[in-house]
């Protein structure tokens, strides 16, 4: 069953069609990925389903309901949530005011605690620092920080652009042994990411976009297979 579904979507910035009219499909459970040159539409995307950029035309079809259109809290009030490229904390609060404020719309206290607590233990480095600033902490600990965030609003489908951004090999082995720990626990992700290696090796499918158009789409083993990915994307 799938819980998120675009029908030839199309997305313009000023007179710029970025986005040119793409089916993609994730099924509930699901962990696909994006992959895809800089500029071939995929963040774009994110944007668009989570109603940041309004979509020019075609369908965002969540949970059996078009959700083009939508002002951006009204979706994340449906259990949609992103972690953008760039990690965006609130970098004068604390690391603990930061996870409150990603429960902002949740009034269920003992679940909100029990979550903080679940936070932590995914990612022990924030409990260490959790009354420190979030502008203090490093770039992998914003990040950690970041989708300890989105997970306190208990969403249904997380969003993920660019996780592994600048941040170190080890730093980012932790963040995607987290992301697959999501997505086994049941949540559903989207992910967008620079290194399709590793992209395809954690996801169940992937879609290579170039150009704002779904250029090849399929299982995530296939397509780790697939000579023209392994030399456009894996630089073999």
């Amino acid at each position: 069953m799938s819980l998120l579904k675009l029908e030839q979507l199309q997305v313009s910035y000023g007179g710029i069609r970025a986005v040119k009219g793409i089916d993609i499909e994730v099924g509930q459970g699901e962990l696909v990925c994006l992959i895809g040159a800089n500029g071939a539409g995929k963040t774009t995307t994110l944007k668009a389903i989570t109603g940041l950029v309004p979509a020019a035309s075609g369908r965002i079809v969540y949970d059996g309901q078009d959700i083009a259109g939508l002002r951006v809290h009204q979706i994340a009030r449906r259990g949609l949530a992103l972690v953008p490229e760039g990690r965006g904390v609130f970098a004068q609060l604390t690391i603990e005011e930061n996870l409150a404020m990603g429960a902002y719309a949740r009034n269920d206290r003992a679940g909100v605690a029990a979550d903080v607590e679940r936070s932590f233990a995914l990612f022990p480095r924030l409990k260490e620092r959790r009354a420190q600033t979030a502008g203090t902490l490093s770039g992998g600990e914003q990040q950690m920080l970041a989708i300890a965030r989105a997970l306190m609003g208990r969403p249904r489908l997380l969003l993920l652009d660019e996780p592994s951004m600048g941040l170190a090999p080890l730093m980012v082995e932790r963040i995607f042994e987290v992301i697959r720990t999501v997505a086994a626990e049941g949540v559903t992700l989207l992910l967008v990411e620079q290194n399709a290696r590793l992209a395809l090796e954690t996801s169940h499918r992937g879609y290579v976009l170039e150009g704002g158009l779904v250029a090849v789409s399929g299982q995530a083993r296939s397509l780790l297979g697939d000579p023209r990915i392994r030399e456009a994307y894996l630089g073999e």
